[in-house]
């Protein structure tokens, strides 16, 4: 998959998963391939987060508010896992409505 988003680019959680808390994270299952994915604690936030339309800068912002991180490796980690959620059809990505 091609990731090359811009920040105020949304991403929203698909209904094609659900979650329940597994330990200090999440356990996801996509309804539709039956395959059972983990989160850790700050994975399990960001799903919390994309339950509504979120933008990437938000997501970000809101990890960095947060936790003691780097902000060059915080935006690594979000988009790999923003990315990995939409190639495994639990997330999907809502590009800015140009006006």
């Amino acid at each position: 998959m091609n990731w090359n988003p811009s920040g105020h680019d949304c991403v929203r959680a698909t209904k094609d998963a659900v979650a329940c808390e597994f330990g200090n994270g999440l356990a996801l299952l996509n309804l539709k391939s039956n395959i059972y994915y983990s989160l850790n604690g700050v994975g399990a936030f960001i799903w919390e987060l994309i339950q509504e339309s979120k933008s990437i800068a938000d997501i970000r912002s809101a990890v960095l508010a947060r936790y003691n991180v780097d902000a060059e490796r915080c935006k690594a980690d979000v988009d790999a896992l923003l990315k990995g959620l939409m190639e495994n059809g639990l997330a999907r990505l809502e590009h800015e409505a140009l006006v």
